[in-house]
């Protein structure tokens, strides 16, 4: 909890850029583009972050419930990290960490509870813009992003093993209201085992609508075919966020997630907060 409360603070007490009036217009740093986070939301964004500055994103907390027919889990994670640097105005290197994870498994025959904590992996990644970086424009933007996921978390919080993948993010923006996104993916993803990797791949879509210059709504699905050498399964899900944006440079973000099918989970909830420095 004590990590959550400062991770927060440190985003709401972020002193303001200095504006320097005294400078030429020639000599005026570029202006900051508009905040594009990876949260909230199933697709990736192709947007990359502006060169030389850091953007943060921060999953308060989450909850996901898998409820099968031999047993029910419970899943709450916080502190999810997500560092992005812009290293040129078109490419950005990324680290993810899951800080803590706590998942509660109950058995439905015996009533057995079993409860597991620790921090989770790690990933990094890279994100090459080839079109409209900023996604300011209308028209297309694409970018590539292949990462690798490091084992670095305990037992049921992280994978067990290391993985690897790349995706996609494309969107087409049709206006100033509305555009589309979709980020097909393809994975070697670690085996339910917690040794090995197999063949994971699948695609999400969905359709961002700016309600407000500040507030935005998505709407998404997600569909997702696993190879798992134990268990062959295609996950399918529907997701809807709201992501508000009280400056050009932070957000807060809320999100409800549907399982679609019985290898999905049933429900998962999350919120937020991102900024740019």
């Amino acid at each position: 909890m004590k990590t959550i409360i400062i991770g927060a603070l440190v985003f709401l007490s972020a002193p303001a850029l200095a504006q320097q009036s005294g400078l030429q217009d020639s000599q005026r740093p570029p202006a900051l583009r508009d905040l594009c986070s990876d949260r909230p939301g199933l697709n990736t964004p192709a947007c990359t972050v502006d060169a030389d500055h850091l953007q943060i994103e921060l999953g308060i907390a989450s909850w996901t419930l898998d409820s099968q027919p031999d047993q029910r889990e419970d899943m709450i994670e916080g502190s999810e990290i997500l560092l992005r640097y812009g290293v040129t105005p078109t490419t950005e290197i990324r680290l993810g960490w899951t800080a803590y994870g706590h998942s509660r498994t109950r058995d439905r025959m015996s009533g057995e509870i079993e409860k597991t904590g620790g921090t989770g992996d790690v990933t990094l990644g890279l994100k090459q813009n080839f079109r409209h970086p900023d996604e300011a424009k209308t028209g297309l933007a694409l970018a590539l992003l292949p990462y690798v996921t490091l084992p670095t978390g305990r037992d049921d919080i992280g994978a067990g093993d290391w993985g690897a993948g790349l995706i996609v993010p494309a969107s087409y923006k049709i206006n100033d209201i509305v555009s589309l996104a979709l980020s097909p993916e393809i994975d070697a993803s670690v085996n339910e085992s917690g040794s090995g990797r197999h063949l994971a791949f699948g695609t999400a879509m969905g359709l961002q609508v700016n309600v407000t210059d500040a507030l935005q709504l998505t709407p998404e699905v997600q569909m997702v075919r696993d190879n798992d050498p134990d268990r062959h399964v295609t996950m399918t899900k529907a997701a809807l966020s709201l992501a508000f944006q009280p400056t050009k440079a932070m957000q807060v973000d809320v999100q409800a997630v549907a399982g679609l099918n019985p290898a999905t989970p049933d429900v998962a909830l999350a919120f937020g907060i991102s900024r740019k420095f």
